[in-house]
C-alpha cells in the first residue's frame, strides 16, 4: 500500500525535527537586486559571542565576533580587531606559489579588513574599551558577487546579535553607474580593469546606518560632484532593507546585552579644564607643528602636576584629556570660524611643486602643501615588470602599480620601520584608485608603471599629496595622462546642537580631534576617487553636498598650483626603457620564436634589446637604446616580412654560377641575377663583374611561375641606390 501525502509528510517533518535538535538556527532571506540575501546562525561556531553566515547568490561569509568581558587595567585606546580571510577552497582553487598554503593577507584582504573596520568602529558605545575581535571568512565564492560586501554584512549582523555595545546595525552595497544608471551589486567582471570599460565609469562602495552614511569608498572615471552625491544617496537607500533584516533577524537570536556603563568622568575633566584650559589654548594657537606638539605635551604636565595621585591613577585620565583638547580646537572652529594655524575655512595651505629632482630616476616629484610631503618617484618598465595577482576570481596581470611608505621620521617620532601595515597599503590604494583613471590605454603606450610614494613630511592627508606628487611625477616620467589630478582632505567638526564646519585641507590634529576624513581625488571635470570616514554616528547628504562642492574648489586651486611645475607629459627620461610595438601574422609567430627559443634569444643577444611576443602576434621591443630597438626590429621584421615587387634592395652576393649570381637581398631570402640582368652589356662571365661577398644593389622583378625570385642589377645605380630611368640613362 502506498503511502499518503499526509502519511509522507509526517515522517519528513519527524526525520527534521530529529535532525535539529542539537542545533536552534535562525534564519532570514530577502531578495535583495538580482540575488538573494540570506544570514543565518545557531550551526556554526556557536562559542563565539556571535556567529553569522551570509549568503548573496552562492557567495558565503561567516563573520564570527568574540570581545572580551573586562577592560585590560590601563587599556587607554579601543581594541578592536577585523581580519578579513579569503579561502582559496571557496573558489575550487589551490593557492599559488610554491608553499601553497594561505599565509600573510593579501592586498584585497588587507583593504577589506580596512572596509569593515571604518564603519563599524564609531558605532560601539563611547568609552568601551573591551577587546573585540571580528574574523570574516570566505567560504564560498560563486565568482559572480564580491565577497566583500556580503562580509560587511555579515560582520554587522555578527555584532548585532552578539551582546556587545554596538550601535548598529549598519549596511553596505557596491554601486556601479553605466549610461547615467546606477546598478546595485555589479557582477565582479563588471568592475575588474575599469579603465577598459568606458561604459562603466564607477565602483562605489558605501556603508550606512539606517539613518546616515558612515563610510565611502570609491574608484571613479571623472564623475561630477552631483553623480556622486547621487550613487551614495542610492547607496543608502538600497541598503534599507538590509538593514531592517538584521534588525529582525537580532529580535529572534540576539544575546543579552553586555553591561556596560558608560564611564562619568566628568568630576575629573572638571578638574583638568579648571587648571589646564588657558594652557592648552595657549598650545594650539601656535601654528608650527613641531611648537605645537611641545606645547601640548607641557600643558598635558601642567595639568597632570595639579592632579591627585587618584585622579592620575584614574583610567579615564587619557579620554579626559582629549575631550579638553577636542574642546579647545572643536570651539574655535565652529564658534570663531577659526583654525589651529590661522586659516579660514576653506583655504588650502600654500603649495610647492618640483619635478625632475633626481638624475637617474625616470620621474621625480617634490609635493610640498604646508607640513605635508612627498617625494613621488616613477619608473617605467617593460610586460615582464608587470604585477600577477593571484585572487580567488583567477589570476591576472597589473600594468600599474603604487606603493605608499610612511616612514617614522615624517612625522618626528622613533618608530616602527619595516614591511607596509594596513595604513601604507590602504593610503596607497587609494591614491592608485584616484590615478589610474587618467592611464593612457595599454596599447597607446606599452609600459609597465610603478609610483613609489615616499612620505618625507606628514601633517595631514599624506594619501592626497601621493596623487599630486604622483600626477607629476608620471608627467616627468612621459606618461601621457589624460588629466593632472590632485587630491585634497576634508574634515568636519559637528556639534551635538547640530552646528557644523567643513575644514578644506585638514591637519593632523583636525583630523584626530575632528569627526571627519573625506578625501576627494580628481581632474578639473571630476571625481575620480571618493573615500570618506567618520566618527560619528553619519552624516547628512547636506553635509556631504558642501563638502564635495568646497573639495572642488579646493582642488581647483591645487590644480593650478601644480601647473606651475608642470602641465603636460615631458621628455622621455635617457635611461628609461623605449618600447617599440609591431605585429606580425600569428603563423609567423613560430619562426620569430624558432626551435627552442634559439631565434629569439639569438635576436636579444645581438641587438641588446628586450623581446615580448604574444599569442596574437604582438611584439615589444624594449631598450633604453634607440640603436638597440632599430636592430631587432629589423631582425624580426627580416624574419617575417615579405620582398615587395619594384623595392630596390641591398644585398650579398652569395655564389656565382655560368648563368648569373645569387643575391642574399632580404633576411634570408636569396634571389638570381642573371647574367643578362648584371650590366647593359654582354658578359663572357658573372665572375668578370662579380665576386662573393661583394655588396650590390637590386631590384626585385618578381616570380618565376616556380616562385624563383627575379632580381635585376642594371636598372639601378649602383652608388646611388637610385632606379635608373630612361631620363638618367640619357644624363
Amino acid at each position: 500500500m502506498r503511502p499518503t501525502l499526509k502519511q509522507l509528510l509526517k515522517d519528513f517533518l519527524k526525520v527534521t525535527k530529529k535532525g535539529t535538535k542539537m542545533f536552534k538556527m535562525t534564519k532570514k532571506s530577502i531578495q535583495w537586486g538580482e540575488e538573494t540575501l540570506t544570514l543565518e546562525t545557531g550551526k556554526i561556531a556557536r562559542q563565539a559571542d556571535g556567529c553569522v553566515i551570509a549568503t548573496y547568490g552562492e557567495t558565503s561569509v561567516m563573520a564570527a565576533v568574540t570581545f572580551a568581558k573586562e577592560q585590560k587595567p590601563g587599556q587607554d585606546f579601543f581594541p578592536l580587531t577585523v581580519h578579513y580571510n579569503e579561502k582559496y577552497y571557496a573558489a575550487g582553487k589551490i593557492p599559488g606559489g610554491f608553499f601553497k598554503r594561505e599565509a600573510r593577507p593579501t592586498e584585497k584582504e588587507t583593504l577589506t579588513s580596512r572596509l569593515i573596520d571604518r564603519p563599524i568602529r564609531p558605532l560601539f558605545v563611547p568609552g568601551f574599551k573591551n577587546e573585540v575581535l571580528v574574523i570574516c571568512s570566505v567560504l564560498s565564492h560563486d565568482l559572480v558577487n564580491d565577497p566583500d560586501i556580503v562580509a560587511l554584512i555579515a560582520a554587522s549582523a555578527a555584532l548585532t546579535i552578539s551582546g556587545a555595545p554596538f550601535m548598529g546595525p549598519i549596511a553596505g552595497c557596491r554601486v556601479g553607474y553605466e549610461d547615467g544608471e546606477y546598478i546595485l551589486n555589479p557582477e565582479i567582471d563588471d568592475m575588474l580593469n575599469l579603465r577598459t570599460k568606458p561604459e562603466q565609469r564607477l565602483d562605489l562602495v558605501v556603508a550606512g546606518t539606517k539613518d546616515a552614511v558612515m563610510m565611502v569608498e570609491s574608484e571613479a572615471y571623472e564623475l561630477t560632484e552631483e553623480e556622486m552625491l547621487g550613487a551614495v544617496n542610492f547607496a543608502h537607500e538600497q541598503i534599507q532593507p538590509v538593514i531592517s533584516t538584521i534588525i529582525d533577524f537580532a529580535e529572534e537570536c540576539a544575546k543579552e546585552p553586555h553591561e556596560f556603563t558608560q564611564p562619568d568622568y566628568s568630576k575629573l575633566y572638571a578638574k583638568i579644564k579648571k587648571s589646564g584650559e588657558k594652557a592648552m589654548r595657549k598650545a594650539y594657537s601656535i601654528t608650527d607643528k613641531q611648537d605645537r606638539t611641545t606645547s601640548v605635551n607641557e600643558a598635558r604636565d601642567i595639568i597632570k602636576a595639579s592632579l591627585s595621585d587618584e585622579d592620575l591613577d584614574d583610567e579615564n585620565l587619557g579620554s579626559a584629556l582629549k575631550k579638553l583638547e577636542s574642546s579647545v580646537l572643536r570651539g574655535d572652529v565652529v564658534k570663531k570660524g577659526k583654525r589651529i594655524d590661522g586659516r579660514a575655512l576653506d583655504k588650502v595651505r600654500e603649495i610647492s611643486s618640483e619635478v625632475g629632482l633626481l638624475p637617474r630616476t625616470h620621474g621625480s616629484a617634490l609635493f610640498t602643501r604646508g607640513e605635508t610631503q612627498g617625494l613621488v618617484i616613477t619608473t617605467l618598465g617593460t610586460g615582464d615588470d608587470e604585477q600577477m595577482i593571484d585572487a580567488l576570481e583567477g589570476t591576472y596581470r597589473s600594468n600599474f602599480m603604487l606603493h605608499y611608505n610612511f616612514p617614522p621620521y615624517s612625522v618626528g617620532e622613533v618608530g616602527r620601520f619595516g614591511p607596509p601595515g594596513r595604513r601604507e597599503i590602504g593610503h596607497g590604494k587609494l591614491a592608485w584608485r584616484a590615478l589610474q583613471a587618467v592611464l593612457p590605454s595599454a596599447t597607446d603606450f606599452p609600459y609597465t608603471v610603478r609610483l613609489v610614494s615616499e612620505i618625507t613630511e606628514s601633517n595631514g592627508s599624506s594619501s592626497m599629496a601621493s596623487v599630486c606628487g604622483g600626477s607629476l611625477s608620471m608627467m616627468d616620467a612621459g606618461v601621457p595622462l589624460k588629466a593632472p589630478v590632485a587630491g585634497v582632505a576634508m574634515g568636519l567638526i559637528l556639534e551635538e546642537d547640530g552646528s557644523y564646519a567643513v575644514l578644506t585641507d585638514i591637519l593632523g590634529d583636525e583630523d584626530h580631534l575632528g569627526d571627519m576624513d573625506f578625501k576627494v581625488a580628481g581632474t578639473e571635470k571630476g571625481i575620480t576617487s571618493l573615500q570618506m570616514d567618520i566618527k560619528v554616528a553619519g552624516i547628512t547628504p547636506e553635509i556631504m553636498q558642501k563638502a564635495l562642492g568646497q573639495a572642488k574648489e579646493g582642488r581647483l586651486h591645487i590644480l593650478k598650483e601644480m601647473a606651475n611645475a608642470l602641465t603636460e607629459a615631458s621628455d622621455f627620461s635617457v635611461h628609461a626603457p623605449r618600447i617599440e610595438t609591431m605585429q606580425i601574422p600569428t603563423e609567423k609567430i613560430r619562426d620569430v620564436i624558432g626551435s627552442g627559443g634559439k631565434v629569439i634569444r639569438e635576436i636579444v643577444e645581438v641587438s641588446g634589446a628586450k623581446v615580448d611576443i604574444n599569442d596574437e602576434g604582438i611584439i615589444k621591443i624594449a631598450s633604453p637604446d634607440g640603436e638597440s630597438i632599430t636592430k631587432a626590429y629589423e631582425m624580426i621584421n627580416s624574419i617575417v616580412a615579405e620582398p615587395e615587387q619594384g623595392v630596390i634592395y641591398t644585398g650579398t652576393v652569395v655564389k656565382i654560377v655560368d648563368f648569373g649570381a645569387f643575391v642574399n637581398f632580404f633576411g634570408k631570402r636569396d634571389g638570381l641575377v642573371h647574367v643578362s640582368q648584371i650590366e647593359n652589356r654582354r658578359l663572357k662571365h658573372p665572375s668578370d663583374v662579380l665576386k662573393e661577398g661583394q655588396e650590390v644593389k637590386v631590384k626585385l622583378l618578381g616570380f618565376d611561375d616556380r616562385g624563383k625570385v627575379r632580381l635585376s642589377m642594371k636598372v639601378v645605380d649602383q652608388e646611388t641606390g637610385q632606379e635608373i630611368t630612361e631620363d638618367t640613362a640619357k644624363d
